[in-house]
C-alpha cells in the first residue's frame, strides 16, 4: 500500500469565504452534490455522479487569511508517514505551514510549501484503508498542474520527495517547457510549467467534465469567470480555466470528442448495400411472379374445353357415315323408278 500511496493525488479541498454559495456554484457547473462530514457543519464533502467523495469544502481559516491567502483549492498528496514527509520538506528547502495533525477517524495531514512558493497538503490515511484505482471518471480530479517560477528546481524537489518520474515534454516557446510526469508506467497525471505573467506559484487541479465548452458557458452564467479557454490542447482534449464567484481558481478538462461515424464507402459495404437492395427488390418480383402464375392458370383452364370440343367431333364422324350410307339408298330409289317405268 505504501508504494501505491506515496506520491498519489488523494484529495482536493476548497477553502472559501462562502461555503453555501460555493456548493451551489459547483453543483450547477460540475454536477457535484455535497453532503455533511463534520457534525457541526464546518466541513462538507463533494460527491461525483457515482456518489463517491472527490473533495471537501470549508471556510478559509483565519490563519490563512492573515498570511494573505485568497479562496483557493488545496491539493493533497499521499504518504505513508505525514511526519516524516513534513521533516523531509523542510530538509529540501520547503516550509511546513501547518504541523502534522490528526483528523478523527479519517487520517493525519499537514500543509506545506515547496521552495518556490507553491502550497500543497500531505495526507496519511488510516492503515488498510483501500485506495481508489482506475482512470478518473466524470466529476473526478483528472490532472494536476504546477505553476512554478523554477520548473527544474521544483521538479528536483518533488521527484526527491515523492519519486515521480518524467514522461513526455512539450516546447511552449517563450513559456519554456511543459514537463509531464507520473508515478511509473509512462502514464502522466500532471505537468509542470512556468506561470503566466503576474501569476503566483500554485498547484491547479483539473476536474474531469463531459464538455469543457459547456462548463465554460455555465461558469459565466452562474457568476464565475473564465480566464483561459475553452481551448483544445495537443492530443485533442479540451480545457478551460476559471474563477468561481468567491475568487478561487479552478480548471476543467474533457476528453477528445469522439469522431462522427462515416458513411460506408468500402467495396464490401457497397456490395452489402447492393445485396440488401436486391433482396428488397426481390420481394415485389416474387409477388409479381406469383400474380403472373395466377393469371396464367385460367388460360390453361380455358384450353380444356377445346379438348372436349374435339371429343364432340366424333359424332360428326358418325353423321358422315350416315351420309355415306345414304348413297346406296339413292341408288335403290333410282332403280325402283326405272322399274316402274
Amino acid at each position: 500500500m505504501a508504494d501505491r500511496l506515496l506520491g498519489s493525488f488523494v484529495w482536493c479541498e476548497l477553502m472559501t469565504t462562502d461555503t453555501a454559495a460555493a456548493e451551489s456554484f459547483y453543483k450547477k457547473v460540475t454536477g457535484w452534490t455535497s453532503v455533511p462530514f463534520a457534525p457541526d457543519g464546518s466541513y462538507n464533502v463533494f460527491n461525483n455522479a457515482a456518489g463517491a467523495g472527490v473533495g471537501g469544502v470549508m471556510k478559509l481559516p483565519d490563519s490563512a487569511k492573515q498570511m494573505g491567502a485568497p479562496p483557493h483549492w488545496l491539493m493533497y498528496v499521499g504518504t505513508p508517514s505525514v511526519d516524516e514527509t513534513a521533516v523531509r520538506v523542510a530538509q529540501l528547502g520547503g516550509r511546513v505551514l501547518k504541523q502534522p495533525a490528526d483528523i478523527p477517524n479519517t487520517g493525519r495531514f499537514a500543509v506545506v510549501q515547496d521552495p518556490f512558493g507553491a502550497t500543497f497538503g500531505v495526507f496519511q490515511p488510516p492503515p488498510n484503508r483501500p485506495g481508489r484505482s482506475g482512470p478518473p471518471g466524470i466529476g473526478d480530479f483528472s490532472w494536476f498542474e504546477l505553476y512554478s517560477p523554477n520548473p527544474e528546481g521544483a521538479w528536483k524537489f518533488y521527484q526527491t520527495l515523492f519519486g515521480w518520474e518524467k514522461t513526455t515534454a512539450m516546447d511552449m516557446g517563450e513559456m519554456g517547457t511543459y514537463q509531464m510526469f507520473g508515478r511509473g508506467g509512462g502514464i502522466p497525471n500532471g505537468g509542470i510549467m512556468k506561470p503566466p505573467p503576474g501569476a503566483p506559484a500554485a498547484w491547479a487541479p483539473y476536474i474531469r467534465v463531459k464538455d469543457a465548452k459547456t462548463v465554460a458557458a455555465l461558469t459565466a452564467a452562474n457568476g464565475g469567470k473564465i480566464v483561459n479557454g475553452p481551448m483544445e490542447v495537443p492530443g485533442g482534449d479540451w480545457i478551460a480555466q476559471g474563477m468561481d464567484p468567491q475568487g478561487a481558481m479552478f480548471s476543467v478538462h474533457s476528453l477528445k470528442p469522439a469522431a462522427p461515424k462515416a458513411a460506408p464507402t468500402s467495396a464490401k459495404a457497397s456490395t452489402s448495400a447492393k445485396v440488401t437492395a436486391d433482396k428488397s427488390a426481390g420481394k415485389p418480383a416474387k409477388k409479381a411472379k406469383k400474380k403472373a402464375v395466377k393469371k396464367a392458370a385460367p388460360k390453361k383452364a380455358k384450353a380444356k374445353p377445346v379438348k372436349k370440343s374435339k371429343k364432340k367431333a366424333k359424332p360428326a364422324k358418325k353423321s358422315a357415315k350416315k351420309k355415306k350410307s345414304a348413297k346406296p339408298a339413292k341408288k335403290k330409289a333410282k332403280k325402283a323408278g326405272k322399274r316402274k317405268k
